[in-house]
């Protein structure tokens, strides 16, 4: 098995779904060698915990310390977690690294050094709806104001733009008329957990 790092900022739904396959597929290709967070409180760090994984934080405040943290720039703060997200992964010997709902642009030495070794997941069918601000609940606020008739969600590479990179896998399901952000999250969820998987099986096995 190859070791990986998987990203989190929050609930932890996908992450929990890699965690699970590892453990019930004896064929699993990887290894999650730890879990990293750029906020504190995500509940994804107990579920790493719980499993056994060692977890690290990396918001801004973790990193850079409270006062450099307040008077840096956006751009600052991606390099800074970045950095030390690059620094992390060399120490617990990763070979690839997955997004599993983070929220931190990557850029910078990470980019290089695990160049087509990142992927990310994306809760729509990019290269719609991505982008800056296209996050969570505001991606199916938006599929819906936008009287989409499908969506769903996408596994790409990372290239150090937002939602860019080489689109790897894409789930789709249907738009109902009378759907709500959060009766669409609950028919793409499923689909994003298969995704999430598939896409890191992929990562270890084609591009690691």
């Amino acid at each position: 098995m190859k070791k990986i790092a998987v990203l989190v900022s929050g609930g932890g739904t996908n992450l929990q779904a890699l965690i699970d396959y590892e453990k019930e597929q004896a064929d699993c290709p990887y290894s999650i060698a730890i879990v990293i967070s750029d906020h504190k409180d995500a509940f994804a760090l107990e579920r790493a915990s719980k499993a056994g994984i060692k977890t690290a934080v990396t918001s801004p405040y973790a990193v850079m310390g409270k006062e450099a943290a307040q008077k840096a720039s956006r751009d600052e703060k991606r390099t800074a977690v970045s950095d030390r997200v690059l620094e992390l992964c060399c120490e617990n010997g990763v070979e690839g690294i997955v997004q599993a709902g983070w929220l931190t642009v990557l850029s910078g030495k990470i980019i290089e050094k695990y160049s087509d070794k990142i992927i990310n997941l994306h809760p729509a069918l990019l290269p719609k709806f991505g982008g800056v601000g296209m996050w969570g609940h505001h991606v199916h606020e938006a599929v819906l104001a936008a009287g989409e008739k499908e969506s769903g969600c996408t596994i790409h590479l990372v290239n150090g733009e937002c939602d860019g990179g080489k689109i790897l896998i894409q789930k789709k399901v249907p738009v109902m008329p009378d759907d709500t952000p959060d009766s669409l999250y609950a028919r793409i969820a499923p689909e994003e957990h298969k995704a999430m998987v598939e896409g890191a099986c992929m990562l270890v096995r084609d591009f690691c």
